[in-house]
């Protein structure tokens, strides 16, 4: 297998700068360049912007006050120095969500001005231990400063910026905490004139019925997250491996203009491209494939060098996969690394 694999990385060698070219390929900072800065701090965002990215990505969780803000769990006590905080001591508590029981502080149970006493910390010190350096810096973005950092950037570059916000656990939060996220990034978002189709906005979810509401509401394109194992957590009865098939597509092509599957969805583990870019793209649906990140730990075996976790092996060869296998974009950690295969 392992030699399969590198056969195909030998065949792939010239590809990225070739076809990154030929169309409008996306680099879509995930979660900003989270793999030089503590992920979702306008840090992150602006230095994903400064190196090049296409998009920057927010993942929207809401205060208790009714606000918007970045992290990418409600839970907080992971990112920040809550857990510090001897005033907020009182708010640790066990939540079950989506099935999954956690412990923790969770973004819902304080308002906006009690998050920004807060400071952001790297969220995988040990694999990232440079990010630590950073740690106590920085607080708690609200998607309006997201908004607002990239029409600064925009009008310091010159270049266009889009934003790609992801939604949190909606249904979750407005059947259990009675915060209606599909309501307020819809309203956000039309506050900001990002409402348009032909705005530089995507919006993500790893739900089918928040991206329905969303459909009726703004005409930003929409697109289904696909997550490794499992289904929908607002629709039960449907599996990821149902939705993934030509059938299922179609379906999500109803309401949705893309889709984000797991990297293990549209290449295979030798490398090789699956169905789903194909069948996706039949089915009228963009494809932007999650998460290249350059350390070892997240890499295939073939493209690990060397043996610790923390180190960098060759994300390059994974970007010219993704490519070769026909994505509109990709989500990434260190979008300079990628952009540096690609050519740009």
């Amino acid at each position: 297998m392992v030699r399969a694999f590198l056969l195909i990385l030998a065949a792939l060698g010239a590809v990225p700068a070739a076809a990154a070219a030929e169309g409008d390929f996306l680099v879509i900072a995930h979660r900003g360049a989270s793999g030089e800065r503590p992920e979702h701090t306008l840090a992150a965002y602006e230095r994903a912007i400064d190196q090049g990215a296409d998009y920057i990505e927010p993942d929207l969780v809401a205060t208790k006050d009714m606000r918007l803000v970045v992290r990418h769990e409600t839970e907080i006590g992971e990112t920040t120095d809550v857990g510090a905080r001897e005033e907020f001591a009182d708010r640790k508590r066990s939540k079950t969500i989506e099935g999954r029981l956690v412990t923790g502080w969770f973004a819902e149970d304080f308002t906006l001005a009690e998050l920004r006493s807060l400071r952001v910390k790297e969220r995988l010190p040990g694999l990232r231990p440079a990010n630590a350096r950073f740690d106590g810096l920085y607080q708690i973005p609200t998607f309006e400063e997201i908004v607002t950092l990239v029409r600064a950037k925009e009008a310091e570059t010159g270049r266009a910026i889009g934003i790609y916000p992801e939604l949190k656990h909606p249904t979750w939060l407005l059947q259990e905490e009675g915060i209606d996220t599909v309501d307020l990034l819809a309203t956000a978002l039309r506050k900001a004139d990002l409402d348009d189709a032909d705005d530089r906005v995507f919006v993500q979810a790893f739900e089918i019925g928040p991206l329905q509401r969303l459909d009726a509401l703004v005409e930003s394109p929409l697109v289904l997250l696909i997550a490794p194992t499992g289904g929908p957590y607002d629709e039960p009865a449907m599996s990821w491996a149902e939705i993934m098939t030509p059938t299922g597509l179609a379906q999500v092509a109803t309401y949705a203009d893309g889709i984000g599957p797991y990297l293990g969805h549209v290449l295979a583990a030798d490398g090789s491209p699956t169905a789903l870019i194909a069948d996706a793209h039949a089915a009228g649906l963009q494809v932007h494939p999650w998460t290249l990140r350059k350390e070892n730990a997240f890499l295939p075996p073939a493209l690990r060098r060397g043996t610790a976790e923390g180190a960098p092996g060759d994300l390059a060869a994974l970007a010219g996969m993704v490519v070769a296998a026909g994505a509109d974009g990709v989500f990434t950690d260190d979008p300079a690394l990628v952009l540096s295969a690609l050519g740009r």
